[in-house]
């Protein structure tokens, strides 16, 4: 799971400014939470205008969700014999670490979680780490040094024992990932955390190679008049609070060093300093004070001011629509569609001799090649004859994949012509 701002550049309404990692910078957008398989092929998508952040995205919107679809789940009978067992296994990254939240997951569902530690202890001793061999979920094996043990993580009733496994890099780096995820191996926790950047692969892959995202449509609709959304007036607060702080902090660290080393009046061709010190000491103590003043009156503000309000209770200045999202949810639908057929495809195409970027290589120029689209009644068929590429190892990878396209004996929708795919090459021979 995982969430991507789709940045809005239109004036239609003023959306709420969120952080965009890839920019560096808070922009105007939408919060869309993708839900992605082991490989990066798309499950659902969560689309927020009003961003409640991860954590609270996952336990109203996607848990009960995935409870309910996801199948082959282990019974409530085998959960209770077995008591480090789970359902399904969440993976996300560090903006979902709440060791309260991992405790109520497996205590309420017995759903495991598993991200990357945000408080990891010291350095491990480095003769804890040997080489083990990770096979990805896309099938790719790579060398890793792991080591494993058990950590208490979070304080006082949030605390949870977890298993804690390290990545050692060449640089002598180690990266704490921290899961409930009890029975899963060793290296299959590494594997399934350091694959996480294959849902990546998916949000580039279609923006590059498909460009489906020009076809949405623009135009605004009203929020509903409950929608709970971040009040105006507190987040002006907590700005004034945190440059007043700041600003006291900066003082009392100068009037601290100040009187760890005063200047000492010893005689009168010291008197000068002296005074001078004295001044900028009595300035400072009289600033202090001041900050000390509005920090006091700005807290008591907060206190009285509610960090959360409706959308009916925004001031006309401060309200915002949302945008339409009827072609947007069925581009999304697409999106995940072709992706997840162009990914099933690339299985099988791949072999010794050809791995999954080469047969995607492979994919799209196929979706961009000339076919003739040829009906025969008699025989009850349609036959897809493709023009052959100019290289004749894609010619023969290609074929391998019409073969096994052809054994599936699917008819065209809405007709009883059987689908068959075939090269100009072959259909020659």
């Amino acid at each position: 799971m995982d969430g991507h701002v789709r940045v809005y550049h239109g004036h239609l309404t003023k959306l709420p400014k969120r952080h965009v990692s890839r920019e560096k910078l808070c922009l105007r957008g939408i919060t869309d939470y993708w839900v992605n398989d082991g490989t990066g092929r798309p499950f659902f998508v969560v689309e927020k205008t009003v961003d409640p952040g991860l954590l609270k995205t996952l336990e109203e919107d996607i848990v009960p969700r995935l409870l309910k679809d996801i199948p082959n789940q282990p019974s409530a009978q085998a959960l209770q014999q077995n008591k480090q067992a789970c359902r399904f296994i969440l993976v996300f990254d560090r903006e979902g670490y709440s060791p309260a939240f991992f405790r109520k997951m497996w205590d309420k569902h017995r759903v495991a979680c598993m991200t990357y530690h945000k408080f990891p202890t010291e350095n491990w001793p480095l003769d804890n780490f040997s080489s083990q061999e990770i096979t990805l979920p896309s099938g790719e094996k790579v060398i890793m040094k792991l080591a494993e043990r058990g950590s208490l993580v979070g304080t006082k009733k949030q605390a949870m024992w977890m298993r804690e496994v390290r990545k050692l890099t060449d640089s002598g780096h180690q990266t704490s990932i921290i899961t409930t995820a009890y029975e899963l191996e060793l290296t299959a926790v590494s594997g399934r955390m350091f694959s996480r950047w294959c849902q990546e692969n998916f949000f580039r892959y279609m923006k590059h190679h498909y460009g489906l995202d020009m076809l949405q449509e623009y135009g605004i609709e009203p929020l509903s008049d409950t929608q709970k959304v971040v009040n105006p007036d507190r987040r002006q607060q907590e700005g004034q609070r945190n440059s007043i702080q700041s600003k006291l902090n900066y003082r009392l660290s100068r009037f601290a060093a100040m009187e760890l080393h005063p200047v000492i009046k010893k005689d009168e061709t010291e008197d000068v300093k002296y005074k001078k010190w004295e001044r900028k000491r009595a300035e400072l103590l009289e600033e202090i004070e001041h900050y000390e003043n509005e920090l006091k009156t700005i807290k008591e503000q907060l206190s009285q001011t509610p960090k959360h309000i409706t959308w009916q209770e925004l001031r006309d200045e401060d309200k915002f629509e949302q945008l339409l999202p009827g072609k947007k949810r069925l581009i999304d639908t697409v999106n995940m569609i072709a992706y997840r057929a162009e990914t099933a495809m690339a299985a099988l195409l791949t072999s010794p001799t050809i791995d999954f970027p080469m047969a995607r290589q492979l994919l799209q120029t196929l979706f961009v090649t000339e076919a003739d689209i040829l009906p025969d009644e008699v025989k009850k068929q349609l036959r897809i004859r493709v023009h052959s590429t100019s290289r004749p190892a894609s010619n023969k990878a290609i074929e391998k994949l019409f073969e096994q396209l052809n054994q599936t004996e699917l008819n065209y929708p809405g007709t009883d012509l059987r689908l068959i795919y075939e090269l100009t090459s072959s259909a020659k021979n």
